[in-house]
């Protein structure tokens, strides 16, 4: 099957592209670092079958951070059929960088002209044949967002895979820059190196370190050859780079005609006040505040019922049709007390959860989230950090393991370790049923505000452990930040709707795989040993809970069905209410779970607790991801216990102290 790269700058459209052409439902998001890996679908044209590869956007082959290393080693040692070189054609200067160091390596390119729809807004006239020609690579214009271009796309790929002949090497230096390049490429032709001769020499010649740190490890040259090179770096460094940006000016100029002076557009107006040095952090407050209170609105009072309905109505036919087949008692109670009550419990907020992601979605898709990242600029400098950092943190609003593998975008080390470190208090969708149903049984009046505080309280909490981390266990220099803000667009809803499904569904699907799996061994512990009242202190599952529960009583909720809960959340944070729903269900004699909850909480007991599931140890899906991004246990290891006792000490102070105050 052959294979094909997609490639571009960072809000070019590439993965709407990658959308258009595989139907995929792969996430896209109208901000940087929304592919943080590299992701494959097919596409079908008369019966066969192309693989298409998704890489992450990347401004050059240079790769200054952990995802861009992804795309340059997948162009340069992977070696696809066929680059699409993805483009924005309302800004080609900038895009057409990375299309010069594609044409240096000789790639089998297609250029996609993209967002041509905006283009002509700003009244951009592009004259693609002569810009075709000039490049010698053939070019396609598309609006990805609307699915133009993309058949016309198709029959490109199909017949450029086609064309035998090897694309010819475009170099754009003087002579004396060209011999040089010539001569160091002979002495690595010779080597072992994992990436091409030719590509390796301009990257010495531009003084990248990491190239240059390969060749010493690798002891091609001796010592007489570095100094050598180190003054020729100083001599062609810049030159390069002058060399590029004269070649696409030069193309451009020919090629493109555009207004002689630069309109305001309704981007810049909408900046000037949600980019506001004191209006910026306010709005963005505000609009997720709103957002809290819509989704109680729309997601509990208008839809809640019908779920909850339809779980109840379904458990009665279940219990009716167990009763017909004279069912054992003990799965009676299994699919009474573990599944419905447990894993029931989970899926009756799930419209509350979808309205969330909706409205979440939307300010992706139009781009508002950059301008949040942006915003957040000034006060992510006071705790040593940036405000790229905080990307990572909002995609950790939706689940924090893509969160933590958004940190590849971030260039710096020191960074990225510090926005791992700090990701889990991001509070992920999984937490959701936790503080709705807290939310239902305590403060059904003020569901958004409650929603919000704790959204807000994470991000505090994570800030604080920042600044921190970023004085203690990871000093050094401050990177820059440099980030583009994308125009603003209206959101695809469609694109809106899938990616809200897509996680929605594999929310669902963690209700049915691994909570009932937790909620069964659950159940199988609560009835156990033989003879004992089942959900009882003297079952195994209330024996470990007691033992557990000791150290949550400063928090005001030192009861074995709650530190149970609170074990099992570790699995999956969803199955702290999957269990509380069980426990309960078999001590309360059917009552609701919300009757349970009041009976066994105070409201100052029940805000600790959201503190505690809010801030305590991640899943384990979480801590494998650290493991994983760091390569080192001993981080994984260290996420697993630090935020628990963070947890811990916020939520003793807030019932202690709330105590104190007479709540």
């Amino acid at each position: 099957m052959n294979n094909i790269a997609l490639m571009g700058n960072p809000n070019s459209g590439k993965t709407t592209l990658f959308n258009g052409l595989t139907g995929s439902n792969q996430h896209v998001g109208n901000w940087p670092g929304v592919t943080v890996e590299k992701k494959e679908g097919q596409f079908k044209y008369n019966n066969k079958k192309y693989n298409i590869i998704d890489l992450p956007g990347t401004y050059s082959l240079g790769a200054y951070s952990d995802d861009e290393v992804v795309a340059r080693d997948f162009i340069l040692k992977d070696n696809p059929d066929i680059v699409v070189n993805v483009v924005d054609a309302t800004n080609l200067e900038r895009n057409l960088y990375l299309t010069s160091q594609l044409l240096e390596m000789g790639v089998k390119m297609i250029i996609v002209l993209n967002m041509m729809d905006e283009a002509e807004k700003k009244y951009i006239e592009i004259d693609i044949d002569k810009l075709s020609s000039k490049l010698n690579v053939p070019i396609i214009a598309t609006v990805a967002s609307k699915e133009e271009g993309l058949d016309q796309l198709k029959r490109e790929i199909i017949r450029t895979i086609n064309i035998d002949t090897k694309p010819k090497k475009h170099f754009f230096y003087k002579d004396e820059l060209k011999d040089t390049l010539d001569q160091l490429t002979e002495t690595f032709n010779k080597s072992d190196l994992p990436y091409p001769s030719d590509w390796i020499a301009i990257k010495l010649i531009e003084g990248d370190e990491q190239i240059l740190n390969l060749v010493k490890d690798a002891d091609i040259l001796d010592e007489d050859a570095l100094d050598n090179l180190s003054g020729l770096i100083d001599k062609f460094q810049l030159d390069i780079v002058d060399s590029r940006y004269s070649f696409i000016r030069n193309i451009v100029g020919k090629s493109v005609k555009r207004p002689l002076e630069d309109m305001e557009t309704t981007t810049d107006k909408i900046d000037k006040v949600v980019t506001n040095k004191y209006l910026g952090v306010p709005i963005f407050a505000f609009i997720m505040f709103s957002i809290f209170q819509l989704t109680f609105f729309i997601g509990e009072d208008l839809l809640g019922a019908s779920v909850e309905g339809f779980i109840d109505f379904l458990g009665d036919k279940v219990f009716l049709l167990l009763a017909t087949l004279n069912a054992p008692a003990w799965l009676t109670s299994l699919i009474g007390e573990g599944l419905f009550e447990g894993v029931g419990a989970v899926l009756e907020f799930i419209p509350l959860i979808m309205i969330l992601y909706f409205f979440i979605g939307i300010l992706e898709d139009t781009g508002y989230m950059a301008r949040a990242a942006y915003v957040m600029d000034g006060i992510m400098r006071k705790i040593g950090l940036h405000g790229k950092t905080f990307i990572p943190m909002i995609v950790g609003f939706g689940c924090n393991v893509p969160g933590i593998m958004a940190t590849r975008t971030l260039e710096n080390k020191r960074d990225r370790m510090i926005a791992i470190l700090i990701n889990p208090f991001m509070s992920c969708g999984a937490k959701l049923p936790i503080y709705l149903i807290f939310v239902a049984a305590f403060f059904p009046d003020n569901g958004g505000t409650v929603l919000f505080a704790l959204y807000l309280l994470g991000i505090l909490v994570a800030l604080l452990m920042g600044k921190i981390f970023s004085s203690t266990l990871f000093k050094g220099e401050e990177s820059h930040f440099i980030m583009e803000l994308p125009p603003y667009r209206t959101p695809i809803f469609k694109y809106v709707i899938r990616d809200m499904w897509d996680k929605v569904s594999g929310f669902i699907k963690k209700a049915g795989t691994i909570i009932f799996a937790v909620v069964t061994l659950l159940w199988i512990l609560a009835n156990l040993p033989a003879g004992v009242e089942p959900y009882s202190q003297a079952s195994i599952l209330g024996k470990i809970g007691t033992f557990i529960a000791p150290i949550f009583k400063p928090a005001g909720f030192g009861t074995w069905q709650a530190s149970v809960s609170l074990f099992a959340g570790i699995a999956a944070k969803e199955a702290v209410v999957a269990t509380l729903g069980m426990v309960y269900a078999g001590v309360s004699e059917g009552s609701r779970l919300i009757t349970a909850l009041q009976e066994n909480f105070t409201s100052l007991s029940a805000i600790s607790f959201l503190v505690m599931t809010l801030l305590y140890t991640p899943c384990t899906a979480v801590i494998a991801t650290v493991k994983n991004e760091t390569g080192s246990n001993k981080w994984a290891l260290f996420i697993a216990v630090y935020p628990f006792v963070v947890a811990w000490i916020i939520s003793v102070l807030v019932f202690q102290i709330g105590t104190l105050l007479g709540f």
